[in-house]
Parts: C-alpha cells; structure tokens; sequence
C-alpha cells in the first residue's frame, strides 16, 4: 500500500521532493527574513511591523555550527527506532537572507562527516509514519564530500 506523504508541520516548507525549499516571511519595510514566516525575529527595525511577504527561501547554505543528539529528545519527539539511534543537527547558514536555520542531517552521516563551512542542501525525508501517512520534514545533506 501506498501512504500518502503529508508535512509534519504545515506551511513551513514546500512538498517538492525534487526540489524543496523553506516557507519564510520578508519583512516588507526592512527586507529582513524570517522562518518561519510569522515568527518575529531579532531586527529591531521591525519592532510593530507585522507587514510581510511570503518567500521561498535559499535551499542551499553553510555549516555553521553542528552537534549530535546521543539521547532521545524530550516530547513531542518521536523515537521510530528501538533502540535509539543517535542523530546528527546542524546549524546552516542561508547567506542571502542572513539566518541560520536548524535541522537534523539525513540518516548516515555521522558527526565525523561534519565541519564548519561545508556546504549543504535541503532536501525532504521521513520523520515518522502510521498506517496511512508518511509525515515528511526538512532535512540537510552535504553537497559534495560524504558518501552515505
């Protein structure tokens, strides 16, 4: 049986397999960029300023920074495997908005793979199932450099 594949989260990234992307927000006074898209951000130049377009984020940036989680997250997480299997997150820099989006790195690479600065993508995988549904999320990928 085929499941259907449905966001985890709606509206934070497009379902395009082939060539996703993050739903952000652009604030339409000060061009800043957020993700997600209504989240108010940092910029104190937009303080009260609740005007924003929605965009298509970068689907590609820059390591920066990176950690492993040894230990099963704390709910809402969902553990799909007995027992635990650890997981590498990055901190990937989105240079033409500027922000530094978080997200765990596929299944197979390891935290020996990872360095500061190494390029990746976006790309979509599977965070859980049931019986009818594949609940999809963002997920990076190195460019180049690691074979999995």
């Amino acid at each position: 049986m085929v499941k259907n594949r449905v966001p985890a989260v709606d509206g934070m990234f497009t379902m395009d397999f082939d060539n996703p992307s993050l739903i952000g927000g652009k604030a339409l006074t000060t061009g800043s960029f957020y993700f997600p898209k209504d989240l108010g951000g940092n910029d104190p130049a937009s303080v009260n300023d609740e005007r924003r377009e929605e965009v298509l984020l970068s689907s590609a940036g820059k390591v920066w920074s990176y950690t492993s989680a040894d230990y099963p997250p704390a709910l809402p997480f969902l553990i799909n495997s007995e027992p635990f299997e650890p997981f590498v997150i990055a901190a990937v820099h989105l240079e033409k908005e500027n922000l530094v989006i978080c997200g765990q790195m596929m299944p197979g690479i390891q935290i020996s793979d990872m360095n500061v600065g190494m390029e990746v993508k976006l790309v979509l995988d599977v965070l859980y199932e049931d019986e009818d549904n594949e609940y999809i999320v963002w997920k990076w990928e190195p460019l180049t450099g690691v074979a999995v």
